[in-house]
């Protein structure tokens, strides 16, 4: 590649950190010019021809769509809970488990947003622990940040293991064959039974890394959000989140261990609430002293907001069917996942070109959440006026994001199918990821994780990041005589890690809690515990593959 080559490939990514990190515009204004700018030296450049260029862009708004409708579901039922009163009852319930805002936070964010990601994926745990810390008086900064930072290690068994089951299984092939180097690997091993061993190794690692993710998280909430400005507030729950943390990976390292990639996730979240709720009501491992937020004078705090009287149970019914819908939606031995996928819509060979697309309306999140939305109505007896207030306020959320994901999505859709172009390059990821290779030789463990968070970064997806790099990955191993399992876990991991900073999950999470306009901020917040994450795993990789 040419030095004006490599800054093309590197556009969409100097952009997006450009002009939302850097200068600050919000994501309606920075991604509209980061799409015209990565179109445009595609086109120039990397000579991708228009008629592709113009494919991709059509693939991506019809990604967006599916994207846009889970957000607006997400929004929906968010409203909903709180012009029907529940959401104050749900925070009375979680002062009655602890007021202390840092086990609140980790409760919410870590282990139910980890069983939320089991079931669903697609950035849902940040689009419902979101709004849900924010109903409990955290700053909306904070809530999103810490939710996006939360939804990471529960990521390798997204939505019933589809980053591993489909992302590297998918991407481990060549024209639906396993890549001949895949199959002269693993010989006559079954492919389900060496994706559970490359799970298996992903939690193995994680062990070392994702169970202290809630000290991360309580950390930097007192860090940067507390009226001290203290690490030390947070880390003084270290027994307590070190137990959260602990609570579910080891139950996710065995699940993945001897039952496979499809429930770690789900079991752990669930195994993990059992667990450390009972905990927390009885103050186990935790600190005499309650932290809480500083409230400004003449601000109201949320023990001042008007509560509807309403039974806990019946305010938290909403997310119980939500979970509930999830799990029996996906599991494969029921009928109902066969009957909502049958519905799809997209477009195959767009424009003549190989480019193709669909998503499955039904099946999506966001059909489940306006799915309990309605239910709420009528088991919450809202009046008609709430219900016209929940869909205006829920429209008028969605005027920003939906500009900002029609043109990032389309921006990401460019870069990972501009391997059809008259340069003679491959596509742009795999441009820089054979370049990184090529570089670095032996030291491949420590950047193996990296080229998994800059799919997940660009794409908005640790499936596609996977589908993207899996056979890159599996080639360096080769090359460099490691261990191809372990390189591949380090890409999961890699993975999970860029979904903290993922463009597409900042954007539909930061418009849940009406941040539109902050996402850079969001990123620079995500941006160290990421490298930390990335960093981990690759010191981690290397240790297995060079020392032990």
């Amino acid at each position: 590649m040419s030095f004006l080559e490599l800054l093309t490939s590197l556009t969409p990514i100097l952009s997006v950190f450009i002009f939302l990190v850097l200068f600050r515009l919000p994501a309606s204004i920075a991604m509209p010019v980061s799409f015209l700018v990565t179109a445009l030296l595609g086109y120039a450049v990397w000579k991708i021809p228009f008629i592709q260029l113009g494919a991709a862009t059509i693939e991506g708004i019809i990604i967006s769509i599916s994207i846009l409708w889970i957000v607006f579901g997400a929004i929906l039922l968010l409203n909903t809970l709180s012009n029907s009163g529940a959401m104050g009852s749900i925070r009375n319930g979680f002062s009655v488990i602890s007021p202390d805002r840092r086990v609140q936070l980790i409760i919410i964010a870590w282990l139910f947003g980890s069983f939320i990601e089991g079931a669903a994926g697609f950035g849902t745990p940040a689009a419902i622990g979101a709004p849900l810390l924010v109903a409990l008086g955290f700053p909306p900064l904070a809530a999103v940040s810490l939710a996006l930072i939360a939804d990471s290690s529960a990521v390798s068994f997204g939505a019933v293991g589809t980053p591993v089951l489909v992302g590297v299984d998918q991407g481990l092939r060549q024209g639906g064959s396993l890549a001949e180097l895949v199959s002269q690997q693993i010989g006559n091993q079954n492919m389900l039974d060496y994706l559970s061993s490359v799970a298996s190794q992903t939690v193995s690692i994680d062990l070392f890394i994702g169970s202290f993710i809630p000290l991360l998280l309580v950390a930097i909430l007192t860090r940067f959000f507390g009226e001290n400005r203290s690490w030390k507030e947070g880390l003084a729950v270290w027994k307590f989140a070190l137990f959260a943390g602990f609570s579910f990976t080891i139950p996710a390292w065995l699940v993945a261990t001897f039952l496979g990639p499809e429930f770690p996730s789900i079991i752990g979240g669930l195994v993990g609430l059992v667990l450390v709720v009972p905990a927390a009501k009885k103050g186990f491992l935790l600190p005499d002293e309650v932290w809480d937020f500083q409230v400004k004078q003449g601000e109201r705090g949320p023990e001042d907001i008007p509560v509807r009287s309403m039974p806990i149970w019946l305010a938290w019914s909403p997310y119980i069917l939500v979970a509930l819908f999830l799990v029996v939606t996906r599991l494969d031995f029921l009928p109902f996942k066969t009957w909502l996928r049958s519905i799809k819509v997209g477009w195959t060979d767009i424009l003549g070109t190989s480019i193709s697309t669909q998503f499955e309306p039904l099946y999506l999140p966001g059909t489940i959440f306006f799915t309990v939305m309605v239910i709420t109505f009528f088991i919450h007896k809202m009046e008609p006026v709430q219900i016209k207030d929940t869909f205006k306020s829920s429209f008028i959320t969605m005027k920003g994001t939906m500009i900002s994901l029609m043109t990032a999505v389309p921006m990401v859709r460019i870069f990972i199918n501009s391997d059809l172009n008259e340069s003679g390059l491959l596509s742009m990821p795999m441009e820089l990821a054979t370049l990184m290779s090529g570089t670095i030789g032996d030291g491949w463990p420590l950047a193996a994780p990296l080229i998994g968070a800059l799919g997940s970064f660009i794409s908005g997806s640790a499936t596609f990041s996977n589908m993207m790099f899996s056979l890159f990955q599996f080639s360096v191993a080769d090359q460099i005589s490691a261990a191809p399992d372990v390189i591949l876990a380090l890409q999961v991991l890699g993975a999970n890690a860029g979904n903290m900073v993922c463009v597409l999950n900042v954007v539909a999470a930061a418009s849940v809690v009406g941040l539109s306009g902050k996402e850079g901020q969001i990123i620079r917040i995500t941006l160290l515990p990421m490298i930390l994450y990335v960093l981990m795993g690759g010191l981690f990789g290397t240790l297995l593959i060079y020392v032990l």
